[in-house]
């Protein structure tokens, strides 16, 4: 039977459907008009217009945290591919799986400036996993497939695809292989199980183990793993910020956060520790502080899917290159035969789980109340609030490190942050697209005052979809945390960190249709809160917060973890 071809551009959407996309965010163009024709003609998928690229790639991003599905975002050439930059390199540093799909000139155009185009390929191979430029329209089915393959599987990432006009126009037989097969790439899974053995063997002779938990246990859905894993040896944990959630931060051996902003427990833990295990996790700077002074008494153990990320940063004692979930099996596996070693490392790590509660009751994190909105209590008052499965996403900054530290996250996937690349403006389009995966969920960003104009123009968006994304202001009329560097290590001189011209949030969320609300007084937060909630559609709520609150335990940069800063 002869098949009927079809446009490279309706091929291109039979691609998606191969990957069960069902949403896709972006900004039309001329280069992509052909895509955005044969749309029309595409019900099953559902585009979302974003009012600039870079939100539209935050959404993917948001859409892939909160789901676990690959977001996929489509933009033009020339400034619509540049503009996709940011968001890009955003989900790279935090591993998130997103396929960029760009216009460009044909490909006769290639190379001779032509209007709107733009080397995206170039320009973003720093910063995805991997990248394509299709020059032939047979190929599309295939690239689009290995696409979504490399971005999800192994350590995910970003993958851009570059889609020149000419081959959108061309006709093809449409035909999906069954299956990719990729040279030279092949992510282990299953860690070594001599390894594994050496890792139980190591623990189980501790005195003082700590587990320290990243944005890897999130990836590979790890969390329950980890959790009976820590539960049974009884283990404290202390998490990054990209792995707030993967451990109950209620639970007794909950740590909080560790690094620059963690908590007095966790940064004395690990600077104590004599078993250092460490789950999809990569030694970030914010956590380590300074490196030869991190974790120095303690075997470090590092379960990673991604080799190039052992001994990148700390050397490690014992590496297991694999899936955090199969691992984490393994080694619950292998520790079911081992009930009285078990019993015997429970009874002797009771000192040092009682040492753990002295630094949790000596140095628990807390602020002075006043007479003013202390932006600590707003994030109290939103976790007592919200449903138990809100999705909260932040922008960057003090908000984002009040959020870390007072809202206690239950189980992962409920927190959307950028932490490698720490973008301003990525928390309300990351919303938009937790809310378009959810419908009918609590979608909440906690946004600063500075932050959340980078992507305000999204307001557009949220009112046109009516996605009920509650937007939390902490307005202290500054760029919060540089101010706060700026008093603590600059002599208090305040170089253009104060905003001294800042739209009125609530005339704003009105001038586009949203809701406005506000809170001058710490007695109408809660209130306002609620409120906000009890709206159907979009509100941006404004909190006139403290205006030099600090954000406190802080590391000072180059300076071990112990080494904190208090209240």
């Amino acid at each position: 039977m002869i098949m009927k071809k079809i446009s490279g551009a309706c091929a291109f959407l039979e691609a998606l459907r191969c990957e069960g996309v069902k949403h896709v965010f972006g900004y039309p163009g001329g280069a992509v008009l052909d895509i955005f024709d044969a749309i029309l003609d595409a019900p099953d998928i559902e585009f979302i217009l974003s009012r600039h690229e870079q939100g539209a790639v935050h959404a993917a991003d948001g859409y892939a945290r909160a789901s676990g599905k690959v977001g996929v975002c489509l933009v033009t050439s020339g400034p619509g591919a540049t503009n996709t930059v940011t968001g890009i390199a955003t989900a790279c540093m935090d591993s998130i799986p997103i396929v960029v799909f760009t216009g460009q000139v044909s490909t006769n155009l290639i190379g001779n400036d032509a209007f709107q185009e733009a080397d995206i390929v170039g320009i973003t191979r720093p910063c995805t996993k991997h990248n394509y430029l299709i020059k032939d329209v047979a190929d599309l089915p295939r690239i689009v497939k290995e696409a979504f393959y490399i971005a999800s599987t192994g350590r995910p990432g970003p993958v851009l695809v570059d889609i020149p006009k000419d081959v959108m126009k061309s006709l093809i037989s449409f035909n999906s292989p069954d299956k990719v097969c990729l040279e030279g790439y092949s992510p282990t899974y299953r860690g070594h199980h001599g390894q594994v053995r050496r890792i139980v063997s190591t623990l189980l002779k501790s005195r003082r183990p700590v587990i320290y938990a990243g944005g890897g246990v999130v990836h590979s859905n790890a969390s329950k793993e980890l959790t009976d894993f820590a539960r049974m040896m009884r283990i404290p944990v202390t998490t990054t910020l990209m792995g707030l959630g993967v451990f109950p931060a209620e639970d007794p051996l909950s740590l909080g956060m560790l690094g620059m902003h963690g908590t007095y427990a966790a940064n004395m833990a690990i600077t104590e520790t004599d078993c250092l295990i460490t789950v999809g996790a990569r030694f970030d700077d914010r956590v380590t502080g300074k490196i030869d002074e991190f974790a120095p008494k303690a075997k470090i153990i590092h379960i990673d899917i991604d080799p190039t990320s052992i001994s990148k940063n700390v050397q490690v004692d014992l590496p297991v290159v694999g899936d955090c979930r199969i691992v984490l099996k393994d080694m619950l596996g292998d520790l079911e035969a081992k009930t009285r070693e078990i019993q015997d490392l429970r009874k002797n790590i009771e000192p040092w789980l009682s040492r753990i509660d002295t630094w949790k009751k000596d140095q628990p994190l807390r602020y002075e109340k006043s007479s003013a909105i202390k932006p600590q209590y707003v994030i109290e008052a939103i976790d007592e609030i919200a449903p138990d499965d809100t999705i909260v996403a932040t922008e960057v900054g003090q908000n984002q490190m009040w959020t870390a530290q007072f809202y206690k996250f239950s189980r992962p996937r409920l927190f959307l942050t950028s932490g490698g690349l720490g973008t301003m403006g990525y928390g309300f389009p990351a919303a938009i697209g937790a809310q378009v995966a959810f419908p009918g969920r609590t979608v909440i960003d906690i946004a600063g005052d500075g932050s959340i104009q980078m992507n305000i123009q999204e307001l557009a968006t949220v009112v046109q979809y009516n996605l009920p994304v509650k937007v939390m202001i902490l307005n202290n009329g500054f760029l919060g945390m540089v101010r706060q560097w700026q008093s603590l290590f600059y002599k208090g001189r305040y170089s253009h960190t104060a905003l001294t011209i800042s739209p009125d949030f609530v005339k704003l969320a009105e001038a586009y249709g949203a809701h406005g609300l506000r809170a001058r007084e710490p007695s109408e937060v809660k209130d306002v809160i609620t409120e906000a909630l009890r709206i159907k559609g979009p509100v941006f709520v404004d909190f006139v917060v403290e205006p030099e609150e600090d954000v406190y335990p802080m590391v000072p940069a180059g300076a071990p973890i112990n080494n904190m800063l208090l209240v």
